[in-house]
């Protein structure tokens, strides 16, 4: 049997769309779950619109969430001769022709057919007319001769069994009048040049694969299986498109989010294997198969990413949830100074607990690592007198225990809101607004033990609270 061979083939004409990530995890899980090879093709032909930030983007996005392709990336506007040999070839043995209708003439048919409310499709003028009627002055496209009669049925691995009518799909170009082929042509070529077994890609290529499968049978290929997944919607049910707010991985990063949470989210949007809803990476690759994949479009859930999220975060090693943090704080905010890591890292048991994101994290254990207290001006207003005799008391206590826990600062407290004749939020309040700047943030007793007594004695002591 030969050896599975899948591939992702995105354009580079914009970054990397989610619904993009999710079919390249898809082939990627297939391919490795079969022990077989998947391989990234870079579709740049359009050399208007191909950008190297986008190729390299999408390379980085890739590897990001931790899909790793063999060997190097297949860029296809190296393989362009290959692309016209073969239209050559498929002129010669008569399944394609010239065709020399004029921009206008067509236009046209165009027109005709948007006044009729039809579809358009190429009449076949030149299909069966001979090369010495051709007129001088028009550089011909090429036109594959698609099937006439009859009805052709794809046996999809996901869809099942798809019939279509021949006479729908037109003599479509496949070398433009310039001498460039068209992506069905290109992408046939390649896939059958890389060696391709299973073709696994979004539903709204199935138009295309009828037209490929047919240059498989001229060309007398061996056609490999084709699997479609449903799109991607919004939560409103619309097609989600390049432009929305969520839509490609680097909104994610920005706000947050863990690789392996995106991963294991992707990998249940639109496929389930029993009621399982988190799996390991080496899970993923075990259980993963086409069968597992539904008929209807799945919905983008922000909610459901941060839930899995939240568990990612909850569940996996401190030390990797740091090593991620700290990368993140470096890429979107700001570089964590050295002396101020370990009293982050130690505080991570508590910060993590009310964090959906790395984000979330961040804002929580700012306190810890800014060198000052950045006040919220509604919040300082709450530090009135009475307050301010807490901060007071609590730091003359403060300097008589050597040893900070929640044994040595609970009776504090509670002498501090009997002295002061107050209640809990009395005393924790006031204190955490001169700790961290804010009324909001992590519990009093965790905020006092991460600073420590000499940064909590400094920071009680501010001017800006007198």
């Amino acid at each position: 049997m030969k050896k599975v061979a899948t591939r992702f083939a995105p354009s580079p004409t914009g970054p990397l769309h989610i619904g993009g990530v999710r079919t390249a995890l898809f082939n990627w899980l297939y391919s490795k779950n079969k022990k077989g090879d998947f391989y990234l093709r870079v579709e740049d032909t359009d050399k208007e619109r191909s950008k190297e930030e986008y190729k390299n983007q999408i390379i980085k996005s890739l590897k990001w969430i931790g899909i790793n392709y063999d060997g190097e990336e297949y860029i296809q506007s190296k393989k362009v001769e290959n692309h016209i040999k073969v239209a050559n070839e498929l002129l010669k043995n008569g399944s394609a022709y010239k065709c020399y209708c004029s921009s206008e003439e067509i236009e046209e048919q165009k027109k005709r057919a948007r006044q009729k409310k039809i579809p358009y499709i190429y009449d076949r003028k030149w299909r069966d007319k001979k090369e010495s009627d051709a007129p001088k002055d028009i550089n011909p496209v090429i036109r594959f001769k698609s099937k006439i009669d009859g009805t052709s049925i794809l046996k999809d691995l996901v869809q099942g069994d798809v019939e279509i009518d021949n006479n729908t799909i037109e003599d479509f170009i496949i070398l433009r009048n310039d001498g460039t082929p068209t992506y069905n042509l290109s992408a046939s070529v390649d896939d059958h040049q890389m060696n391709m077994t299973h073709i696994i890609r979004g539903d709204d290529h199935k138009i295309n694969t009828f037209k490929q499968i047919q240059i498989y049978q001229a060309m007398k290929w061996e056609i490999p299986s084709f699997a479609h997944i449903p799109l991607i919607h919004t939560i409103e049910g619309k097609k989600l498109s390049k432009r929305d707010k969520a839509s490609t991985l680097d909104d994610y990063s920005k706000i947050g989010i863990i690789p392996d949470a995106l991963r294991n989210y992707l990998l249940r949007l639109g496929w389930s294997y029993k009621d399982k809803e988190i799996f390991t990476l080496d899970e993923s690759i075990k259980f993963f198969n086409l069968e597992g994949i539904g008929k209807s479009p799945s919905k983008l859930d922000m909610s459901r990413i941060l839930s899995i999220n939240e568990y990612y975060i909850k569940n996996i090693s401190e030390n990797d949830l740091f090593d991620q943090l700290i990368e993140y704080c470096k890429l979107y905010k700001s570089e964590i100074q050295s002396d101020k890591k370990d009293k982050l890292k130690k505080s991570l048991i508590f910060l993590k607990n009310k964090a959906k994101t790395l984000e979330d994290i961040f804002n929580n254990g700012q306190y810890i690592t800014l060198d000052e207290v950045n006040f919220d001006q509604d919040d300082i207003k709450l530090i009135d007198d009475k307050a301010k005799k807490v901060i007071s008391d609590f730091c003359a206590k403060l300097s008589n225990i050597d040893k900070l826990n929640k044994e040595t600062l609970e009776p504090i407290v509670n002498e501090l809101i009997k002295s002061n004749d107050t209640n809990f939020k009395g005393v924790g309040q006031p204190l955490r607004i001169a700790l961290t700047g804010s009324k909001f943030g992590p519990g009093i007793y965790d905020i006092i033990i991460s600073l420590g007594k000499e940064e909590v004695t400094k920071r009680l002591t501010d001017k800006k609270l007198s």
